[in-house]
This record gives structure tokens, C-alpha cells and sequence, in this order.
């Protein structure tokens, strides 16, 4: 995947997918929007698991309206697993 400028993030320029069950989502991935209150299980990039660099109580749901980017663009986000809620994921 090549790396994404952010206007082209923000439009969704390459493609969104929704994720609304509990099946892992392995596919490169630039940034999430939270459509509903959503409790994430997996979120890792290439180093590893990352959930808890980005949300700081990780069993408790992340709000509906967060946008999730990267801290390192040319790390997507990789592995992406819902316990609950559902997200647009943006390529």
C-alpha cells in the first residue's frame, strides 16, 4: 500500500469498507471513523498491538464521530477486530 496523503485520507480517495461484526479485518487501512459508540479487540499495525497507544481505556468504548489515524503514516494500521459497534474502515 502506498502511503496516503491526508486530503486523500479525509476524502476516502482509495475506498472505505464497514466493519460491523467481529471478524478480523487484515487488510492495510489509513484510518478509522467511528460510526457508533465500538469497543476495538485488535488494533495493530506492523510493530504489533497497538490499541492501547491509541485508546487509553481500552475496554471502554471509543465515541461515535472519533476519526483514528496513524501516528506514523507509513504504518497502517494492519489487524483490526470488534468486540462491538461499527467503523468505516478508510483505505
Amino acid at each position: 500500500m502506498s502511503v496516503r496523503a491526508w486530503h486523500e485520507i479525509v476524502t476516502a480517495a482509495a475506498g472505505t469498507v464497514i466493519l460491523n461484526d467481529t471478524t478480523a479485518y487484515t487488510d492495510p487501512i489509513s484510518a478509522i471513523y467511528v460510526l457508533e459508540d465500538t469497543v476495538f479487540n485488535v488494533l495493530t499495525d506492523d510493530a504489533g498491538n497497538v490499541k492501547g497507544d491509541y485508546i487509553t481505556t481500552a475496554a471502554t468504548a471509543v465515541k461515535a464521530g472519533a476519526l483514528i489515524t496513524p501516528f506514523d503514516k507509513q504504518k497502517p494500521f494492519v489487524n483490526i477486530d470488534l468486540t462491538s459497534g461499527s467503523v468505516v474502515l478508510i483505505k
